[in-house]
């Protein structure tokens, strides 16, 4: 961010982030000391926040459009991983300067996913300082439906959503760890820089996951989260990752699974189905336009992840990776 400008806090905020159409139930939006919004009956509120910090969540020559998206991408995955309805969002950002082309980038990428979930910004914060993102998005889901890592029991399935591993194959070209060619480079830097929060599919699983979590860490971390808050260990069929072609061609099969169990940012899903919902998942889900995979099964235990390939146990080294999280 080289160029500046006599912009002040009060211009920025009504030239870059004044909505100019709210949703219906935002009452009072930006512009005054705080928001009103009016809540649904019976329903229950959701609220998930979310910092970036430039050299620690992403690099400083990210494009400020794919960063906009990102920078909202990641809370409305939180969203979707509860089953919950995003409505209203806040955002506090803090620039070291006032650069006009990069603000109508950063917003474009921010409103274009905001306006795609019906998600209004109905506040926040700029000042001066290291380039920063605080979003806090609110979401509404019906009462005692809420998607929670809890809940899982031995003997459910573990599935997860799309393709996992692209968006970590993407940034370990960016550190250098590997090359990409330009072809395998667009395709995973997509997924990278422009992550698809899976809100419908969250909507889908409210009556049937018995666990949900999005995966920002990598599937093994994220799914230790479940497995440790509902006294599970898992057993993971390799051979049913689903993994992009781009990826399996670009570094072969044993770093594909490193990458898909610790690379990182997929933010797909992973939950949780008991055997007497399994019928049912592709009926829930069919209407998100979501592809979905069965990788595994849960057993007793406190958190421990079997790993076989083709009927055999595996080994990795997670520490294989060093990526910038």
């Amino acid at each position: 961010m080289r160029s500046q400008s006599s912009l002040g806090e009060f211009d920025i905020i009504e030239k870059y982030f004044r909505q100019s159409s709210p949703r219906q139930d935002v009452l009072l939006g930006v512009g005054d000391d705080a928001a009103l919004v009016a809540a649904p009956e019976n329903s229950q509120i959701a609220i998930s926040t979310d910092t970036l910090v430039e050299g620690i969540h992403f690099f400083p020559d990210i494009p400020p459009r794919a960063l906009g998206h990102k920078a909202l991408a990641v809370n409305l995955s939180d969203m979707a991983a509860m089953g919950a309805e995003p409505r209203w969002v806040t955002l506090a950002l803090t620039l070291p300067e006032v650069n006009e082309p990069w603000l109508a980038q950063f917003s474009k990428g921010f409103y274009d996913l905001a306006e795609y979930f019906n998600v209004s910004l109905i506040g926040g914060d700029t000042t001066k300082g290291p380039l920063s993102i605080t979003v806090t998005v609110h979401g509404v889901v019906p009462s005692d439906k809420a998607l929670r890592r809890n809940g899982a029991k031995p003997g459910d399935w573990i599935y997860v959503t799309g393709n996992l591993g692209d968006s970590g194959l993407a940034l370990a070209h960016l550190q250098q760890q590997l090359s990409l060619t330009p072809q395998q480079l667009e395709l995973c830097l997509k997924q990278h820089y422009f992550p698809q929060p899976r809100v419908l599919a969250g909507y889908g699983l409210r009556d049937i996951a018995s666990a949900t979590i999005d995966i920002s860490d990598g599937l093994a971390n994220d799914l230790r989260h479940i497995l440790r808050q509902s006294g599970c260990s898992a057993s993971l069929k390799l051979e049913q990752l689903p993994l992009s072609e781009t990826m399996t061609e670009a570094v072969g099969l044993d770093q594909s699974f490193q990458l898909a169990l610790c690379g990182g940012e997929d933010y797909e899903l992973c939950f949780t189905v008991p055997e007497s919902n399994k019928g049912s998942v592709n009926t829930s889900l069919s209407y998100s336009g979501v592809p979905f995979t069965c990788i595994g099964q849960l057993a007793s235990g406190q958190g421990e992840i079997k790993l076989q390939y083709q009927g055999k146990p595996y080994q990795f080294d997670p520490s294989g990776w060093d990526h910038f999280n």
